[in-house]
């Protein structure tokens, strides 16, 4: 998959502030290259269990996002 692929699911990941998103110069995550495209829930972490009603969505494997957990 090539890369400008992969940066549309970038959107909202807490690593996504290291693709140019800086002050830095930093112009891509040391977790792009890797990344795969994944079917998770995303699970906010004061949900109640059970998870049976979510649907699982298209996200990166290394994607993170505050307050939620992404489980296969």
């Amino acid at each position: 998959m090539k890369k400008q692929d992969k940066l549309k699911y970038c959107s909202g990941c807490e690593s996504s502030f290291y693709n140019g998103n800086n002050p830095y110069g930093i112009q891509e995550c040391w977790h792009l290259k890797d990344a795969k495209i994944v079917m998770r829930k995303k699970i906010h972490v004061d949900q109640i269990p059970p998870y049976d009603h979510i649907k699982p969505q298209k996200v990166l494997s290394c994607y993170r996002q505050k307050r939620y957990v992404f489980w296969e």
